[in-house]
């Protein structure tokens, strides 16, 4: 039995091993941190790289503030657009989202294939036709109806900025021409690609004093795949910070030339009273301090350019431009000398 009994030191060196061996199982058995794990539905596949949505997105961020700005003096108030979000999903769930009745737009965007669509929020479309109409500040909350002729007449303004200004946002990348197919108040009903297809979906939250809603822009991946090499960040950028050639600059100087601008000749300038404005009836005479030998001022799109004189041409009115405002004054003829 005394051969059985163990020391003090014996059983603190036992313990000792006991201990390091438990410490080394934990070692061994510490479980692997996990990989990260993306999971991939086969049935929303992920067709639009990211370079092309970071480009849709900072095209679109611009493309707001700029409809913001013509929205507001359309209406007169301030009304802020947001980018939100350009995500991917199927087109049945893009329809499924929606409500119903809303102001869904089916819209042609040539030279890309098939259809877009553009729906507005009755949430934020009926506050904005009420203020077209001289409604007052009232949020209350918008019947669920579908939209009445004159309603869709004015709604046809918002799209026609909304379009004017998607145009301008993508000139950069392409020439787009923009038009309003038809309009539904059941989404439903408008099928323009199967349900399974992927679709890019633009949000943006639209804020008009203590109401906001959405409008989304739908655009489906069939449209869009023959340019997406376009929306790469490289090419955008390019297109954003091409400096100026040759061919460009001629290009703007022909686009220039082309371009109408207003003339308009002064005749004379006088002062009147308010009085005498009022009492003024057909016939009457308003005497001027211009001399006849003076020559007259001509303006281009406002502003002082020409001196000229007034004649006839080939039965019709005519100025005859004679000097350009600005230029030096002419040199004295000798007959003048010594004259100031």
């Amino acid at each position: 039995m005394s051969g059985e009994v163990l020391s003090q030191a014996e059983v603190e060196s036992l313990l000792s091993a006991l201990e390091g061996g438990a410490r080394s199982d934990k070692v061994a058995k510490a479980p692997k941190p996990k990989e990260k794990i993306t999971l991939y539905d086969f049935r929303r596949p992920e067709r639009v790289g990211k370079e092309q949505v970071n480009s849709l997105q900072t095209l679109h961020e611009g493309f707001g503030r700029n409809f913001g700005a013509a929205l507001s003096t359309l209406l007169r108030s301030i009304v802020e657009v947001k980018l939100t979000s350009v995500d991917q999903l199927t087109y049945s769930e893009f329809v499924f989202s929606l409500e119903n009745p809303t102001c869904f737009n089916l819209l042609k965007a040539a030279p890309l294939e098939g259809h877009l669509i553009l729906d507005i929020s009755p949430t934020i479309l009926y506050p904005i036709l009420d203020r077209l109409l001289g409604g007052g500040k009232d949020s209350s909350v918008p019947t669920r109806r579908p939209l009445t002729e004159i309603e869709l007449r004015l709604t046809g303004k918002i799209t026609g900025i909304f379009l004017e200004e998607l145009r301008r946002a993508w000139q950069n990348v392409l020439t787009l021409e923009l038009s309003v197919v038809r309009v539904e108040s059941n989404p439903q009903l408008v099928q323009i690609v199967p349900p399974n297809e992927v679709v890019v979906l633009i949000g943006f939250e639209l804020t008009l004093g203590d109401v906001r809603g959405m409008m989304n822009l739908c655009i489906p991946f069939n449209s869009m795949e023959r340019m997406a090499d376009k929306l790469t960040v490289n090419s955008w950028t390019a297109y954003r910070r091409g400096e100026a050639t040759a061919d460009s600059m001629r290009q703007t100087s022909e686009n220039i030339k082309r371009a109408t601008v207003e003339v308009m000749v002064e005749l004379a300038t006088t002062h009147i009273t308010t009085a005498e404005l009022i009492g003024l009836r057909v016939g009457d005479v308003i005497s001027t301090d211009h001399d006849l030998n003076h020559p007259l001022r001509v303006h281009v799109s406002g502003s002082p350019k020409f001196l000229g004189r007034p004649g006839m041409l080939k039965g019709h009115k005519a100025i005859r431009v004679e000097s350009v405002l600005g230029e030096p004054a002419p040199v004295p003829r000798k007959d003048e000398k010594g004259k100031r």
